[in-house]
C-alpha cells in the first residue's frame, strides 16, 4: 500500500498522468477517463451514503465503494504491464456479490410494469445518479478496450453495477417512505 506523505507532485503540471505501472499517458487518455469516471461514481455513492440510506443498504454500498477502488486499480494498471506492481483486479466474485445482492433486495420489491424516472426520496435519486454515472464509466471503459486490453471481469462489473444500482434506488424508496416516481406515457 502506498504512503502518501504529500497530496500533489507536480508531476502531471504538463497534462499527463503515471499509470499504475509507471507508464506517462495523457490525462485525457481513455483509460484516464475510465478510472477518473469510476472515480466520480464512488463520490456519488459516497453522497447517497451520506445522505441516509436505509440499513439494508449501508453495509452493500460501502463494499461497492471499496471495490470500486479495486475496479479503479485494474483500470490504472494495464493488463500488459503486469508484474510491474501487483494490485488489487476486479475477480468473478464481485460480480456474483452484485447478483446476490440484487436477487435479495429484488425479492421485495414488486415487479415493474413500467419505466421509471430517476426521483423519489433523496437518497435514492442520489443512487439513480450513481447509476447513470456507471454507465457513462462502462462505456468509457469499453471504449478503452477498443484500444488496448481491459479486464473482462471489469466491464462485466460495471454493467452489474449500474443494474445493482437501478435495485437500490427502488429499494431505498420502498424501504425509506418514498416512491418510485413512475414515466407517464400519456403527457
Amino acid at each position: 500500500m502506498p504512503r502518501i506523505t504529500k497530496v500533489y507532485t507536480r508531476t502531471g503540471d504538463r497534462g499527463d498522468t503515471a499509470l499504475a505501472s509507471g507508464r506517462r499517458v495523457p490525462k485525457e487518455h481513455l483509460r484516464v477517463e475510465a478510472y477518473g469516471t469510476v472515480d466520480e461514481l464512488n463520490s456519488h455513492i459516497g453522497v447517497a451514503l451520506a445522505t441516509g440510506v436505509v440499513d439494508e443498504l449501508a453495509a452493500p454500498l460501502a463494499r461497492i465503494q471499496n471495490d470500486l477502488f479495486h475496479l479503479g486499480s485494474d483500470l490504472c494498471m494495464p493488463e500488459d504491464d503486469d508484474g510491474a506492481v501487483q494490485v488489487p483486479r476486479i475477480e468473478k466474485r464481485h460480480v456474483d456479490f452484485l447478483e446476490a445482492l440484487m436477487d435479495r433486495l429484488s425479492d421485495e420489491l414488486s415487479p415493474l410494469e413500467n419505466f421509471i424516472l430517476p426521483g423519489g426520496e433523496a437518497a435514492a435519486a442520489h443512487l439513480h445518479v450513481a447509476r447513470t454515472v456507471c454507465r457513462r464509466a462502462e462505456r468509457r471503459a469499453i471504449e478503452a478496450s477498443r484500444e488496448e486490453t481491459i479486464s473482462n471481469q471489469a466491464i462485466i462489473f460495471l454493467n452489474r453495477l449500474s443494474d445493482a444500482l437501478f435495485v437500490m434506488a427502488r429499494y431505498q424508496n420502498f424501504k425509506g417512505g418514498g416512491q418510485d416516481v413512475i414515466w407517464n406515457t400519456r403527457l
